[in-house]
């Protein structure tokens, strides 16, 4: 190649090497690269395309492009094109010789990458954990022209570290250094299937490697029994690898490194990225900083957020749907908050359609449920809500239904950074609620309680009796009613909250918790799963005859959908009104076997101030308990669930010997539109027309504001003292008082006549 005259300190002038321009007369400059094709269309450019090779500098491009473009438009023609981007300016001596094919490409590689080419200079450290081979990532830096220090050499500008797992313990030493050195670390696994590729950790901006641990633990809860009995220990499992996926891996952390030290910052660089060797496919992982580490944020922010009021606000229903009303559409949620899902960097691994029965269903499921903590997850693994799970009538529905439980669950386990005082209930004082007003043990129970918890179900474990004297945590909860903090045992709020060894008075579960798009939704549902579950406990417990719902007079088209689905899977489907008398309607649907025994009965539940909504949720609910008896066989097996006392209903209960199940001959069957329903303007109006009515009943209303602020997704946990559970709690109260009272029994069930039978769901 040879230059063209000029100033012999003047830059060359010429199109970038990632460019190839191509004239067409009378048309435009076609300027081509991988990318695509770009079209310039200006006057006297096809003369001077072809003099932009790289071999001339600006005066002589001037002199060489006359007289057929005039020296001005020349110049401004450049000027031009090197304000988009499309020239380079090269040092004369680049250009001395014959061109390097490679040196070339290279070149053009990195004008595509947006960073400047690295220098070979000593700016990366490379460190393996563990008795990992460093020689693939010191050749594949070598190949990217990347010189590494050596190992007690001078100072880096990034740190490459491999490891065989994320969650090594050893990392976060290694990111405390980096931390107080100041110094970007990009972290890689190069052993297994698929290779981990970043993110690059940026001390003092973005999220440290706590953040990626926290988020990782979560994922890896299947590990928690065998680890555990290991002290907690981290695991190794026998690494899967071969030489050619290893030097994959290394080069193209390599690769990563180069892009950094060559200027290049871009989103991905806060990814964990994922290759799968057996597919060859990738995805990009996001991480996210979470505000209340305790190694680069501010621990406290969850104790603050819980030490003050909760402050409610209106919010204008933007949604009327069947699945409720809502501030926020569901593709509104899913947006916002649609980043969470990742195997990796999020909260949930992933979403998935369950793919028993018909579409109608719309049964969608999110991973393990933590309602009851990782010391119950064994005995979980056969129940019925092994998992998190959404459901409505649309699949976008039961997509962010499934998305906003299994966020509940995950903000409502005990992480550390709550607020809670240590105390007796009666050290405390008046501020402290017994808990026996929220869990409702009869003293029976607690006598009994050696043999009922032997094998029984673990939903219905009884507790220890709660002794006043015992020092435990508790956490300040709002009282909506009194206006002011109250103090509840922090073991009845959160999941897994540590305890004293032996010791098991207070347990929470997932009653009165919701998730929503915002607070006020989150609190609305929250309340109206306290008030569904009430009447199912009042219903159930009592074997009450119910008013039956008439379905074909609700006029809607998925409920007649829903009923000729069942039937075409040789089932019928009816429904109940429970609604007690806190006035809201809530209703009972139940699908049965029609063509054989047994019967494998299914029902759900639904609450709302519009008897309508109340309706199709308890259908949804019915259609998502609907998917594990499909492929029952007549003789008792094939059930896609091993839950005992799950088995012993699908495969015993009928609906001629329980007539409780059954709708009040009696009664005419009711409609929707019985109940009179007058729409609230907004949610907060809802919220405070159902405050008002369990304050009527001398109830008291209770939240607490479990957001966490790494999720943002609204989650609540709302508390009455006094209202049912509608699994086995059978202390005095309304469970005896309330079906008296609304004429359903002439006198209180006696205690040991009430149904044997708990709820399993």
């Amino acid at each position: 190649m040879t230059t063209h005259g000029g100033d012999e300190r003047a830059p060359l002038i010429g199109f970038k090497h990632h460019l190839r321009a191509e004239v067409v007369p009378g048309d435009a400059v076609y300027l081509m690269s991988e990318h695509g094709v770009t079209a310039v269309r200006e006057p006297h450019l096809a003369a001077l395309a072809p003099l932009l090779d790289g071999t001339r500098d600006l005066a002589t491009l001037l002199s060489e492009a006359g007289p057929a473009v005039p020296p001005a438009q020349a110049a401004r023609l450049i000027g031009q094109l090197t304000h988009r981007g499309l020239l380079d300016r090269r040092p004369r001596q680049a250009a001395a010789g014959n061109p390097d094919p490679a040196d070339s490409a290279a070149r053009a590689y990195w004008e595509l990458a947006g960073g400047a080419r690295p220098e070979q200079a000593d700016a990366l450290r490379i460190t393996v954990c563990g008795d990992l081979d460093d020689a693939p990532l010191r050749e594949a830096c070598r190949t990217a022209g990347i010189a590494a220090v050596e190992p007690g050499g001078g100072p880096a500008r990034l740190d490459l570290l491999a490891c065989a797992d994320y969650l090594d313990p050893r990392l976060r030493a290694f990111d405390a250094e980096r931390r107080a050195d100041g110094r970007p670390w990009l972290l890689t696994k190069l052993c297994g299937t698929t290779l981990w590729i970043g993110p690059v950790f940026r001390p003092g901006s973005g999220a440290c490697w706590n953040c990626l641990a926290h988020r990782l633990r979560g994922h890896r809860q299947g590990e928690t029994p065998v680890r555990l009995r290991h002290g907690g220990d981290l695991l190794p499992v026998p690494q899967a690898a071969l030489a050619v996926t290893v030097g994959l891996g290394a080069r193209i952390a390599a690769l990563e490194c180069a892009k950094w030290l060559a200027g290049r910052r871009s989103a991905e660089q806060d990814c964990v990225v994922t290759l799968d060797t057996l597919t060859l496919t990738s995805r990009s992982h996001r991480l996210t900083r979470r505000p209340q580490c305790p190694d680069c944020g501010d621990s406290s922010l969850m104790a603050r957020q819980n030490a003050r009021p909760v402050v409610l606000t209106r919010r204008r229903c933007a949604v009327r749907s069947g699945g409720g009303h809502r501030a926020l559409s569901a593709q509104a949620v899913l947006d916002r908050y649609g980043h969470l899902l990742s195997p990796v960097t999020g909260v949930v691994k992933e979403i998935r359609r369950d793919p028993r029965g018909p579409e109608l269903l719309n049964v969608y499921r999110a991973g393990h449920n933590l309602a009851l903590g990782s010391r119950h997850m064994s005995e979980l693994r056969d129940s019925l809500r092994q998992e998190s799970s959404g459901k409505g009538r649309t699949p976008l529905d039961a997509q962010v239904g499934a998305l906003c439980e299994a966020v509940e669950r995950i903000s409502g386990r005990w992480q550390g950074d709550e607020a809670r005082v240590r105390g007796s209930l009666r050290s405390l004082g008046p501020d402290a609620v017994h808990p026996g007003s929220c869990q409702l043990w009869d003293e029976r129970q607690f006598a009994g309680r050696a043999r009922s918890n032997a094998g029984g179900h673990p939903f219905h474990q009884v507790a220890d009796p709660f002794d006043p004297d015992a020092e435990l945590d508790w956490s300040p909860v709002w009282s909506l009613t009194r206006e002011r903090q109250l103090l509840f045992p922090t073991a009845l709020l959160y999941y897994d909250v540590p305890d004293r060894p032996g010791r098991r008075m207070v347990r929470a579960d997932s009653n009165g918790c919701a998730a929503g798009g915002t607070l006020e939704d989150a609190a609305l549902q929250g309340l109206l799963e306290l008030v569904e579950r009430d009447a199912v406990a009042l219903w159930w417990y009592n074997r009450t005859r119910q008013p039956g719902i008439d379905l074909a007079a609700a006029g809607d088209p998925w409920t007649a959908e829903v009923c000729r689905a069942h039937a075409e899977l040789g089932r019928t489907v009816w429904a109940l009104d429970l609604t007690s008398d806190l006035g809201v309607p809530v209703v009972a649907a139940l699908s049965r076997r029609t063509d054989r025994a047994p019967e494998d009965i299914v029902f759900g539940f639904g609450a709302h101030p519009d008897p309508a909504v109340a309706l199709s949720r308890a259908l949804s609910e019915m259609n998502q308990l609907l998917p594990p008896v499909l492929g029952a066989r007549p003789d008792g097996t094939g059930y896609g669930c091993a839950d005992p006392a799950a088995l012993r209903w699908w495969r015993t209960a009928t609906h001629a010997a329980m007539p409780y199940l059954a709708a009040d001959p009696d009664v005419p069957a009711r409609a929707p539109l019985d109940h009179g329903y007058s729409p609230a303007t907004d949610l907060l109006e809802e919220l405070r027309n159902l405050r008002r009515t369990l304050e009527q009943r001398g109830l008291e209303v209770c939240i607490l504001d479990q957001t966490r602020p790494d999720l943002g997704l609204p989650v609540v946990r709302t508390l009455v003292p006094g209202l049912r559970h509608f699994w086995p709690r059978f202390a005095p109260g309304r469970l005896f008082d309330v079906p008296v009272s609304l004429g359903r029994l002439p006198s209180p069930t006696p205690y040991d006549e009430l149904n044997p039978i708990p709820l399993f769901v």
